[in-house]
């Protein structure tokens, strides 16, 4: 039985509410396939807005197989491009960031303008037109000073989420931020248990002692269980929105995003040991109200973020193969905070950095234990692991009909 009938049939015969078995964490035949039916077919979150400030401004990223880079042009617009030139497919941009006036492949030199168009190739044949040979286009939107890209030939309708996300989003006023610090990590397992472990906090207790100070462990905070009958979390969502700020727990048809205003412990107003601000200036100056909270926003499968009163802590799952994933972690503060006279760097991302730690030990040990013959897929909690099933009922749902499908998806080609 191949790879793609034999995810099906093990889809079809899960049991609700349990993990999945071991191939879908370890195999590196389901890999392959969750990336050809999830991630090059999906609009992906690839980072900020404000990561591109000016004309030339690039950003490149790897997904799976592809190489993209993201550019803004002379007209302020933010192109994506599959990063593979025209000519014999060297990579054109080759470092994480960077800005240049024109796009130029280190190889042969053949140069792109801002907008893909391919401008100067040299010691070409006569009759060489330069029109057919552009840089390859992948889909780009921005939302709220999101950045999103799909690879697929005819990506997703972008607009629905663009209208359930972009009121949250745009009181902080993302674009005009700045990222005041940036971490990636590599954890040794596969990008579903990465999830999974962010999708409950039935081991905050255990694990996360920094993060415990001020995040409340109650499995309604995420929205997915009982938000709606949560008398603190009402109380919570009432007072934000009578100051302007969408607050209550939404989530798409398919379960794929979602977005919900959650309270922190006590009066705490920021992630920081004491619960204090980390950064004295607000994040928007649209937002003077006190004690907002975090805005949760998901979106499966490469984003979960925590957008507060002063600063956004942003992460981006990116897999690498079946058991290794990055997460990318940036923190974002007013464009005109200042390093040392506003926040201390230090203060700023230490919960966060503290937590990460953890989770990757935690997601690590749980790969190794799901390579043992033994493991067999066991329940989750419903009291508290919630947002886990539901994860893995998206997941099943999302993936189940595309390996049902006759032949294989349409991709765009590389070079």
């Amino acid at each position: 039985m191949d790879a793609r009938n034999d995810m099906l049939k093990r889809l079809q015969g899960r049991r609700d509410g349990f993990s999945l078995e071991q191939p879908f964490y370890t195999d590196a035949d389901y890999f392959k396939l969750d990336m050809e039916l999830i991630w090059y077919r999906d609009w992906l979150f690839i980072g900020h807005d404000c990561e591109l400030p000016r004309p030339g401004s690039f950003i490149t990223v790897q997904i799976g197989d592809y190489p993209v880079v993201l550019v803004r042009d002379q007209k302020g617009n933010i192109n994506a491009f599959h990063n593979s030139c025209r000519h014999r497919g060297s990579r054109v941009c080759n470092t994480d960031k960077g800005t240049a006036a024109k796009l130029v492949c280190p190889y042969h030199q053949w140069t792109y303008e801002l907008d893909g168009r391919l401008l100067f190739a040299r010691q070409m044949a006569e009759g060489f037109d330069k029109s057919q040979f552009g840089l390859k286009p992948v889909a780009c939107e921005s939302v709220g000073g999101y950045t999103f890209i799909c690879l697929a030939d005819e990506p997703a309708d972008f607009a629905p989420m663009r209208m359930m996300i972009e009121p949250y989003l745009l009181p902080h006023r993302l674009r005009e931020a700045k990222v005041a610090f940036e971490s990636t990590i590599v954890e040794k397992g596969n990008w579903k248990l990465v999830w999974e472990n962010n999708r409950e906090c039935y081991h905050c207790a255990g694990n996360h002692p920094e993060l415990c100070k001020t995040f409340p462990e109650a499995p309604t905070v995420t929205g997915v269980q009982g938000a709606d009958s949560d008398p603190e979390m009402l109380a919570h969502w009432a007072k934000c929105e009578a100051a302007g700020l969408p607050s209550k727990f939404r989530i798409d048809p398919a379960g794929q995003y979602r977005a919900i205003r959650a309270p922190l412990l006590r009066d705490a107003v920021s992630y920081t040991m004491t619960g204090k601000h980390a950064v004295k200036k607000n994040l928007s100056d649209s937002v003077a109200t006190d004690r907002i909270g975090s805005l949760l926003l998901y979106h499966y499968p490469t984003t979960w973020n925590h957008i507060l009163g002063d600063h956004a802590v942003t992460f981006r799952v990116l897999p690498i193969s079946a058991t290794e994933t990055a997460v990318t972690t940036k923190w974002l503060v007013h464009k005109d905070a200042v390093e040392g006279v506003d926040y201390d760097l230090a203060e700023l991302t230490h919960v966060w950095t503290e937590t990460n730690g953890q989770d990757r030990r935690i997601v690590e040990e749980n790969a190794f234990g799901i390579l043992s013959p033994a493991y067999e897929p066991g329940p989750y909690s419903e009291l508290h692991e919630g947002g886990v099933i539901q994860f893995v009922d998206w997941y099943a749902r999302f993936i189940g009909p595309r390996l049902a499908e006759d032949g294989r998806p349409a991709l765009r080609s590389v070079a």
